[in-house]
């Protein structure tokens, strides 16, 4: 079966870099109207550079804003949104410390950025799949969202586990209305200055003992994750819902 995404209408957040900017260059090569958000531009320029795709910098921690964005989406397409890819998220530039040293910012952006844009930009997209007759919601969580995380971040840990519950509960509700939501958790994967850092905070000894953790032996690739996004996407995934997806080489 040929995949292909022609006259689909694809929106992605957190796609200046790393997945997000892998995910939206391999649904516009599959012929997807793609819409696609980060919070600057520069990483969204680069992004497009390699394909056709209508780019926005936004902050999704402004509720109004992120669902602004949908609604322009479903003006500039004239239809709604046929794929949500929620990939937005990380560790908001943080360190690990102690829980008694985490402050109440620093606990509120990581659920800001991961867990509220993911629930904010889902809630506007689905009257319009719901409209359509169906649609995709396809979350970015983490291997973080079903056990510890090597970040050792409490609140990126925290957070991933919540849209791991976020995609089960919206699966059930959405499912008698042909909306299917799945999540990808992916592993360790060096995409981007934050897993750069945290890879170099290893050392050679714990980077070995990392990837010997790993069945296949090596790390994988963004290519991995926008993968597993477009099996979720597309028809072969027709039926199947509420799942998470962990694409982390084997553990």
């Amino acid at each position: 079966m040929d995949i292909d995404f022609d006259g689909k209408v694809v929106a992605v957040s957190g796609a200046g870099h790393g997945f997000g900017r892998e995910i939206a260059r391999t649904f516009a090569g599959l012929g997807a109207e793609v819409f696609a958000t980060d919070l600057t531009p520069d990483g969204l320029t680069e992004t497009a550079s390699t394909g056709r795709m209508v780019t926005q910098a936004l902050d999704l921690r402004d509720r109004s804003a992120a669902t602004a964005w949908v609604r322009q989406i479903e003006v500039a397409a004239k239809r709604p949104i046929d794929i949500l890819v929620n990939n937005a998220g990380g560790v908001a530039g943080q360190a690990p410390v102690p829980v008694e040293d985490v402050s109440d910012t620093d606990w509120d952006v990581i659920f800001d950025i991961n867990v509220h844009a993911a629930f904010n930009l889902s809630r506007a997209a689905v009257p319009g799949m719901k409209r359509a007759g169906g649609g995709r919601i396809v979350n970015i969580s983490s291997g973080a969202g079903l056990q510890a995380s090597l970040t050792g971040i409490q609140a990126y840990c925290s957070a991933k586990h919540a849209v791991v519950g976020l995609t089960r509960q919206l699966a059930h509700e959405l499912g008698p209305f042909n909306i299917t939501v799945n999540s990808v958790a992916p592993g360790f994967i060096r995409t981007n200055a934050a897993t750069e850092k945290q890879w170099e905070s290893y050392g050679p000894e714990g980077q070995e003992a990392l990837v010997e953790r790993i069945a296949l032996r090596r790390l994988g690739f963004a290519r991995d994750i926008a993968n597993a996004v477009v099996f979720f996407a597309s028809d072969l995934a027709g039926f199947v819902n509420g799942q998470i997806l962990q694409v982390d080489g084997g553990r």
